[in-house]
């Protein structure tokens, strides 16, 4: 690789070209995956692609007027201390934030890119365009503001929000949500079953553990083997399966703790339960909670099906534990 600083004027231009070259395709990249979600947003970043490949066209204009026609083999990659950035544009649906986030910082890098050049270069004619490059790039921050403003009028804006919401439900809430069922209702059956069994507090712990550690892996991949999210936008699987296995985990967890209370105290076992059925019910009016919040559910419906479906739960394994 090359020093920045070794690079002759005609490298500098070679490089600059290809990289307003692939800048512009990266935010066409991003104007394709924002398409279907955010098709005003996408219109912004398509304005920057067109402004990137005016920027190649001047340079090439120069390059060939003081270089000919060919250039040479060297790009960004090639050189040391030079923009380096993160493929995030292979990834799809990514959320809109984090394309404007790696936009600006796109600009900011050609910026500096510019800045530097301009100073190395000797050629008056060189110097004045990656000058002026700079200052465009600079200004790219107030192009796209002024395009977001002039594009994504209020009630874009709010459709866009409400899309933003949608897919924010779809990739987590909802994972989430089902691991959190999951992991607070089914495991109370196990764990009140071995606690009534036994009446000891260290079995009934290992029982729970297990029962919620075993729920969070298999609803893990349930969730993530069930949809690869290329149709529903649903976000990676394996990360839609994360959040459920962990949330399943969790929920099991919580009213298993109190089980950790020494089987040496009086009244541990008493203790331990009660303690075990107050996290249940924080744990069930959670849920519903969320439900309501983020399913549309109304509250007291959601309350109702969640505290009737765990005490149901609940109760069966008191009754198969005490029998």
């Amino acid at each position: 690789m090359k020093n920045f600083a070794d690079l002759t004027e005609r490298e500098v231009l070679a490089v600059a070209i290809s990289s307003e070259e692939e800048d512009s395709r990266i935010y066409m990249s991003f104007a394709e995956d924002l398409a279907d979600r955010y098709p005003d947003s996408a219109k912004v970043f398509e304005e920057m692609a067109e402004e990137e490949r005016g920027h190649r066209h001047r340079l090439l204009e120069l390059y060939e007027e003081r270089f000919g026609k060919h250039l040479p083999p060297i790009r960004r990659d090639n050189v040391k201390g030079f923009l380096r950035r993160r493929p995030v544009w292979l990834t799809r649906n990514l959320s809109l934030d984090i394309i404007r986030k790696e936009a600006e910082t796109m600009e900011f890098e050609a910026e500096r890119f510019y800045i530097k050049a301009a100073e190395q270069s000797q050629d008056v004619d060189v110097r004045r365009l990656l000058g002026d490059l700079a200052d465009a790039e600079k200004g790219h921050e107030s192009l796209a503001a002024k395009l977001t403003d002039q594009i994504l009028s209020p009630d874009v804006r709010a459709e866009e929000d409400k899309t933003r919401r949608r897919v924010f439900v779809l990739q987590y809430v909802q994972p989430g949500l089902a691991g959190l069922m999951d992991g607070s209702v089914s495991t109370l059956a196990p764990l009140f079953a071995a606690a009534f069994a036994t009446h000891q507090n260290w079995p009934t712990f290992l029982v729970g553990l297990a029962a919620s550690i075993g729920a969070g892996i298999s609803m893990g991949f349930a969730e993530a083997l069930s949809d690869d999210g290329s149709l529903t936008g649903r976000g990676s699987p394996w990360l839609r399966g994360v959040t459920c296995g962990l949330m399943t985990a969790l929920g099991g967890v919580g009213h298993t703790l109190p089980y950790l209370v020494p089987d040496s105290w009086a009244n541990a076992f008493w203790i331990a339960t009660a303690i075990a059925c107050v996290v249940v019910f924080f744990e069930l009016w959670a849920i519903a909670f969320i439900r309501a919040r983020y399913m549309d559910t109304p509250f007291l419906q959601a309350a109702f099906q969640i505290v009737l479906g765990g005490g149901i739960v609940l109760a069966v394994g008191i009754l198969i534990g005490g029998a």
